[in-house]
């Protein structure tokens, strides 16, 4: 089971005066809209609750106004919650003294933000050390740990530059090694990617998942942008109007939304963008294995109609693909053992790859495509049927017939596989 590191229950904020005739009006049931009209007051979160799993990136999306902003910033206090409790590694945070919450924040918390806040009189690597200069860490080992962070970020040779000197992406790049210099745990990222350019949007969300795979830290991000929420994502919250619509991972919430509100959102989305190749991948059967020779290997193919089939070893390591023809081959020639065959390889690919990027590689293959895990043992096969089926499953505005021509394999290559008796496989 995940660990949980974040808990956040029964989480209000009320700006304005006097919070508690808010609160009593919640408790009757009125809207956010009658206790603004009756007291004045406006409720930015109401009975928001949460958990967030270790070093996993929670998304916070919504609409402007939704409240995700509010959320973020009373995670760390910046904002102070009306009600509510937050529970960090263990700790309730909203009954932390003033000194506890200090050192709390330098400790335990880093936060990003979308207009980089550097200091532009400071170059970049004396922003990136500020977090530890304030906390009284030595100028040596301060500077040491940033130069490293920001060759992580891309930023070497760039130590002694001005924010003035900087695009936009390297900009949030030294904000980015600001907050990991801190070594903090947890990640608050409030829209940090949304005042960039598409594309180099686009590479600092790569940047942040490679180096979540290096880190492993906990991320809270918060966007208005659904496609940037999908592919950071493990899981994501959608708010609005103040409240908690639907948690769920990126699969549950395009396939079930909670309601017409995040329905609105996912609409049209391209689910190849979702799907992992875990997702559609079927059970990797038949298998032979090396001991196994070309007899058994045309006896399997004849049972199961297909014109390939995979070859593993006693591990389940997969070792290649051996093709009707191969077979026929070393049958004639008085073969009888698989290690004397030079086997077809196919493509490959780990389970927790997005389809997309497969789609290409899958059209082009006249073999089935094997996934398979860190030390390349076969878990599963993905051929072009079973990629179709899983997106017009799940996508009611996805062109299958489209996406069929578009994922056919050339004249040539179905030429090559009917004269195989049918494509591998498929």
């Amino acid at each position: 089971m995940s660990e949980e590191i974040i808990e956040v229950q029964g989480l209000i904020k009320v700006f304005g005066a006097n919070p508690d005739k808010a609160l009593r009006a919640l408790a009757k049931g009125k809207s956010k809209a009658e206790i603004l009209k009756e007291t004045g007051l406006t409720v930015g979160i109401n009975n928001i609750g949460f958990t967030v799993n270790k070093g996993e990136i929670f998304v916070v999306m919504g609409l402007s106004g939704s409240g995700k902003s509010t959320v973020l910033r009373c995670l760390n206090r910046l904002i102070e919650p009306t009600a509510g409790t937050i529970i960090i590694d263990g700790t309730d945070i909203t009954q932390l003294k003033e000194k506890e919450l200090r050192k709390f924040r330098q400790e335990k918390t880093a936060m990003v933000f979308q207009q980089f806040a550097l200091l532009p009189h400071r170059t970049v690597l004396q922003n990136t050390v500020f977090g530890l200069e304030i906390q009284g860490i030595s100028k040596k080992e301060r500077e040491e740990k940033a130069i490293k962070t920001l060759e992580l970020v891309g930023l070497k040779g760039w130590e002694d530059k001005y924010p003035s000197q900087l695009s936009g992406g390297m900009k949030q790049r030294v904000g980015l090694a600001r907050a990991l210099t801190n070594d903090a745990e947890i990640l608050l990222m409030d829209e940090a990617f949304s005042a960039l350019d598409p594309l180099i949007r686009e590479e600092m969300q790569d940047e942040l998942l490679s180096l979540q795979q290096k880190m492993n830290k906990t991320i809270v991000f918060i966007t208005h942008d659904l496609n940037e929420a999908l592919k950071l994502g493990d899981r994501i919250a959608f708010l609005r109007d103040g409240e908690l619509v639907q948690v769920g991972t990126p699969e549950e919430i395009t396939t079930h939304p909670a309601d017409d509100y995040v329905a609105k959102f996912v609409r049209g989305v391209d689910k190849s963008k979702i799907l992992t190749a875990g997702d559609v991948m079927k059970k990797p059967q038949p298998l032979i294995t090396l001991r196994d020779g070309p007899n058994v290997a045309l006896r399997i193919m004849k049972q199961h109609g297909i014109s390939s089939v995979f070859v593993v070893n006693r591990e389940r390591q997969l070792q290649g693909i051996i093709t009707v023809d191969a077979a026929v081959e070393a049958r004639n020639a008085g073969i009888t053992n698989l290690n004397d065959i030079e086997l077809a390889h196919g493509p490959k690919i780990k389970e927790d790859v997005p389809v997309q990027e497969a789609l290409g590689v899958i059209a082009e293959s006249k073999l089935p495509m094997a996934v398979v895990d860190e030390e390349d043992k076969l878990i599963g096969i993905i051929v072009r049927g079973s990629v179709l089926a899983a997106l017009a499953s799940i996508n009611h505005s996805f062109d299958v017939q489209d996406t069929e021509e578009a994922m056919a394999p050339p004249v040539s290559v179905a030429a090559q596989a009917g004269s195989q008796g049918g494509e591998s496989n498929e």
